[in-house]
């Protein structure tokens, strides 16, 4: 159900203006609204209210986070971050941004050149380890370069998608260097060849210019390096690989150090600074005179008594919360609150891929939790598709506990793998015909017919229509109450004369076919005209087209048979198929790939379908949407 909500005015001293709004941050209970919008000057000449601490608070914010960044991330104990929080969050704007300055002065030399420090060791290393990688790559072709004075030797680094290239290169050196030079080329991986050049120093420059202009990686090695035996240069390379890693644990030493001392006051501090920016941001909403201030908005009927206590406790009799009389088109304006249980709070999930409903509006989201598993029960229904899916769900739900929408989306499939079993329990279903075959279920007879699908086609569409008709008429009463919310008369009156009309063909229809008493064929035309004069009152002479629209929505429904009837067929086709092939495993192999198959596209067809009835044919009888979700002016909670 949507909550009820109030709206409130706070008037308060100007000159307590911050500490107000520090109050009202900290409760979490305001919906902000624009009071000098909400207010005429006609009645009160309010100016908004602009803060002049937005650029100290974003250079604070820009200060901390190059500290944080530079320190390694330590786990602190909820409970003393909490302290900290609630020590810096109540200082006034100079003491804060004094804080800020002081820490900033302490570490920010000793962080930025430790920091600098770590950059060029973690660069050098890499190089280092990648001249060794490209030594011992090249080494067996040592003994296959000149070794004579004035030689120079080069490493070129060459994708092998490129490796054209190579012939395009030695072409031109025979050009630059009179055909004196060496090329050897040698597989570095599977994607990378290293082309070595031997040549003349006289040519140096003219070479390495046509190099660059190619845009081909070059490795050149140190100077101290040149003229070496391989073997050398990586004993010497693996030395000062040594000496580097021994100075970057020095360098994270000194950091985690530094991290132990002051990581938990920096990470508060950004908290605290993000949480005074977003004050900052809603300051637009305030407004003052030469003597008050002003805040407006919505909160909820149950921490409507906790908003008073909070800026009482603070303030005394200093800050007034007035509680406003409003007019319904104002109620039409207040946010959208959910106050649900535990079963029906997940499918709130679905109504955030839609337009939240108006204040005043019926909420959808029970009508969801009731029959979204209703619908998927009635079209998967096996007990054995059931277990699996309740298995799945719990395991998703653990494996992934901190990702919300998954959260809540698990917690629909446990709630629909209950139907399903129930339904699979009826149909006698067990992955299919594989229970009945095996003597451990049965379908259940009931009303003198077998609730076997494969045998019950006709009476399971009957069935599917009689829930559209249900499903439907529930969204045109629900749409009743809505218009009498809205006082709309016209509107009411449409879906009582549509439920007249739909009413009155099912019972004309089926006295005609005989499958109801003939005594009702008067009664369907009695309704039929009761509904059609409604009908032209609430929406005019082409309302009455409409009839033929909701006759459709409602034989949208055979396709809860239709798709339920497709996953038992293709179960028993798994079963078949695994029978007849012969040999056991691969039979027992084939089955349950197609079950999983099945099991996949019962998890999302069916649940596809449920919200296209729900969304298409019956909210549309009564859900307008338009509103806005409730979202309070409050800090981000400190996690444990």
């Amino acid at each position: 159900m949507l909550h009820r909500m109030n709206g409130i005015l706070v008037i308060g001293p100007k000159r307590e203006f911050h500490d107000i709004v520090d109050v009202l941050y900290h409760t979490g209970t305001l919906h902000l609204e624009d009071v000098t919008d909400r207010l005429s000057h006609e009645t009160i000449n309010l100016e908004k209210w602009e803060s002049g601490y937005g650029d100290d608070i974003t250079a604070s914010l820009v200060k901390i986070g190059g500290l944080i960044r530079t320190l390694p991330a330590i786990k602190t104990l909820w409970e003393h971050q909490r302290k900290i929080y609630e020590n810096l969050y109540w200082m006034d704007h100079g003491n804060l941004v004094e804080r800020v300055n002081q820490v900033v002065h302490t570490l920010e030399s000793r962080t930025r050149d430790l920091a600098a420090k770590k950059s060029d060791l973690q660069f050098r290393i890499a190089s280092l380890i990648r001249y060794e990688k490209t030594i011992r790559k090249i080494q067996p072709l040592e003994e296959q370069l000149p070794l004579m004075k004035g030689f120079e030797v080069t490493v070129l680094l060459i994708q092998k998608e490129f490796e054209d290239v190579i012939a395009l290169i030695e072409d031109e050196l025979v050009n630059i260097t009179n055909n004196q030079f060496e090329l050897i080329s040698a597989e570095i991986d599977e994607y990378t060849l290293a082309t070595i050049t031997v040549f003349s120093k006289r040519y140096s420059d003219a070479v390495h210019s046509f190099i660059f202009s190619k845009n081909v990686n070059e490795v050149r090695l140190p100077p101290e390096y040149v003229g070496r035996p391989f073997n050398e240069v990586l004993v010497l390379i693996d030395e000062q690989i040594r000496q580097a890693t021994a100075e970057m644990e020095s360098v994270n030493t000194q950091l985690a150090s530094l991290s132990d001392e002051w990581y938990p006051e920096l990470s508060v501090l950004e908290k605290v600074l993000l949480d005074k920016n977003k004050e900052i941001e809603a300051f637009g909403h305030f407004g003052y005179t030469d003597h008050t201030c002003m805040f407006m908005g919505w909160v909820p009927e149950k921490y409507l008594t906790a908003t008073r206590e909070a800026l009482e406790g603070k303030f005394g009799d200093r800050v007034v919360v007035t509680e406003l009389s409003l007019s319904r088109e104002d109620y039409n304006q207040a946010p959208t609150f959910y106050e649900n249980s535990r079963l029906v709070k997940p499918f709130e999930f679905f109504m955030q891929l839609v337009r939240p409903p108006k204040y005043l509006e019926v909420d959808p989201s029970p009508v969801l939790a009731i029959f979204f598993p209703f619908f998927f029960g009635l079209m998967v229904g096996d007990i054995g598709y059931g277990l699996v899916i309740l298995g799945f769900a719990l395991f998703m739900k653990r494996r992934f506990s901190d990702l919300d929408w998954l959260r809540s989306l698990m917690n629909i499939m446990i709630i629909c793998s209950i139907p399903t079993i129930f339904f699979g329990f009826l149909y006698g279903e067990f992955f299919g015909d594989l229970g009945e075959m095996m003597g451990w279920i049965h379908p259940v007879h009931l009303m003198g017919i077998t609730w076997n699908r494969m045998e019950a086609m006709l009476p399971m569409l009957i069935i599917a229509v009689a829930v559209g008709v249900v499903h439907v008429f529930l969204g045109l009463g629900l749409g009743i109450m809505n218009a009498i919310t809205m006082r709309s008369i016209k509107h009411a009156a449409e879906k009582a004369g549509m439920i007249f009309a739909i009413s009155g063909l099912i019972l004309i229809l089926g006295a005609a076919a005989g499958a109801l008493p003939p005594v009702l064929l008067q009664s369907g035309f009695g309704a039929l005209i009761m509904g059609v004069p409604l009908i032209i009152y609430g929406a005019g002479p082409m309302g009455l087209l409409e009839i033929m629209g909701t006759v459709g929505n409602i034989l949208s429904y055979a396709r809860l048979m239709a798709i339920g009837m497709a996953s038992v067929i293709l179960a028993v086709v798994a079963n078949t198929l695994g029978d007849a092939l012969g040999i056991l495993l691969l039979g027992v192999v084939v089955a349950m790939l197609l079950h999983t198959l099945n099991i996949v596209l019962a998890m999302f067809s069916p649940s596809l379908h449920s919200i296209r009835l729900h969304v298409v044919e019956c909210f549309s009888k009564f859900y307008e949407g338009g509103g806005k979700f409730y979202d309070p002016f409050k800090r981000q909670e400190l996690t444990h």
